[in-house]
């Protein structure tokens, strides 16, 4: 496997990458409006924001090639924020979403970060126990707006 930073080639294969995952992940969701939402937060304007962003670093993960992960995370002050990561379901239990973790944590310690966080929905116990794993712990919760509906989201913070 190989870890390197994304470019902007790489863009649809995030895209593709992104809703496999959430196909599989988000249960509660409809399929329309799972593409929907993966169209707007990893469309290349999206993305190319996400790649040119300072104190940001954007990964993937590739195996033969072929993109099958990818995290992105942005320090503010000290606060390192994961604000993507996603593992294609192929790939899930391979350790890919490890590696991506940590090497975005040394790569958003560069930025001085004291901790991080994690924004993940509240129905996806798979992430709760990825970053509980790590040692994140649930420190609040809040709202985002998917397919014009409020879902919940925990917020899991990591002293550093």
């Amino acid at each position: 496997m190989e870890l390197r930073p994304a470019t902007r080639e790489d863009r649809s294969a995030i895209r593709r990458v992104a809703r496999a995952t959430w196909h599989d992940t988000y249960d509660e969701l409809d399929a329309d409006t799972i593409d929907d939402t993966v169209d707007e937060w990893y469309g290349d304007e999206a993305l190319e924001t996400a790649l040119s962003k300072p104190g940001t670093a954007f990964l993937v993960a590739a195996k033969d090639g072929n993109i099958v992960g990818f995290t992105h995370g942005v320090v503010s002050e000290d606060e390192g924020d994961v604000l993507r990561m996603s593992v294609h379901p192929d790939h899930q239990g391979e350790g890919i979403g490890t590696a991506l973790y940590e090497r975005l944590r040394e790569d958003l310690q560069d930025f001085n970060m004291e901790r991080m966080r994690a924004i993940d929905l509240a129905s996806n116990e798979s992430g709760r126990a990825f970053y509980e794993d790590r040692g994140f712990e649930p420190t609040g919760e809040d709202d985002v707006e998917i397919g014009g509906e409020q879902r919940r989201e925990v917020v899991y913070t990591l002293e550093l």
